[in-house]
């Protein structure tokens, strides 16, 4: 009764092994975000550190912990090591943030690889974040990201080929009154011109349009897409609300 279990138990095995043997270009994004496999431009023995520009940063984000927490900073350090790599973070930039906050290399490895904002496979110039929670999936957040990727010609999280755009997937972005939306990671200028912008109440449409103007170097307008609305307000303006709310009676709301 313990062969067919042990045969199975071996298939299993050289399939995890056939696995891991696979060029980092063929694994899929998933898997890319368990292990780390060394390629010629991701690798410990890469040489990397923060510019002269960033190392001043870097010092100004480390006054905000006390010496003996430098630790703490691991989240703000890493952003600013994927600013300016582009837009993700080498193995050799993590190792770089390690020996600034004076810990193993293992302790950011564990923060990198948790936040999904931290990309550890290259992304595009323009990195496209389509938000993929409750409230935008009822709007229509599927569709935008299909109108997406069909347009760009890549599947989620590939970079198209003149290595201009990315689509990749987030979590709530927090702006769910204005569902849909869409978020743009502009790393065309490094991390001195870094830009993180929302984009809200969009269609597939829009999206599109909103890729051409940045392929032409413009600047989408931020915010809602919607020209009906202003901010988080209804179409055609406020029907509540409409004048200064009224102050309390007196200052000691108990002896009122």
């Amino acid at each position: 009764m313990f062969a067919p279990a042990a045969r199975l138990a071996s298939k299993r095995l050289l399939e995890i092994r056939q696995l891991f043997r696979q060029s980092p270009q063929a694994r899929s994004f998933s898997t890319a975000l368990n292990y780390h496999i060394d390629s010629p431009d991701n690798n410990p023995d890469a040489p990397w550190e923060f510019s002269d520009v960033n190392k001043e940063k870097a010092k100004e984000i480390l006054s905000h912990y006390p010496s003996n927490y430098k630790q703490s900073a691991v989240i703000p350090l890493l952003d600013l090591a994927q600013q300016q790599h582009g837009g993700w973070l080498p193995v050799s930039a993590m190792n770089a943030v390690a020996k600034v906050i004076e810990v193993a290399p293992i302790r950011v490895y564990e923060v990198a690889t948790f936040y999904s904002m931290f990309n550890r496979t290259k992304v595009g110039k323009y990195h496209l974040l389509v938000c993929g929670t409750t409230p935008c999936m009822i709007r229509g957040s599927r569709e935008i990201e299909e109108a997406l990727l069909n347009y760009l010609g890549v599947k989620r999280n590939e970079v198209t080929k003149d290595g201009m755009f990315s689509v990749g997937e987030m979590e709530c972005m927090g702006c769910c009154v204005n569902a849909p939306m869409i978020t743009v990671a502009d790393y065309t200028k490094g991390s001195e011109g870094y830009t993180y912008n929302y984009y809200e109440d969009v269609t597939p449409k829009r999206v599109v349009e909103i890729v051409e103007m940045l392929r032409r170097g413009e600047k989408p307008p931020v915010g809602t897409q919607n020209p009906q609305r202003i901010r988080c307000g209804p179409e055609g303006g406020n029907t509540t609300l409409l004048s200064e709310p009224k102050p309390p009676p007196c200052r000691d709301l108990d002896a009122c």
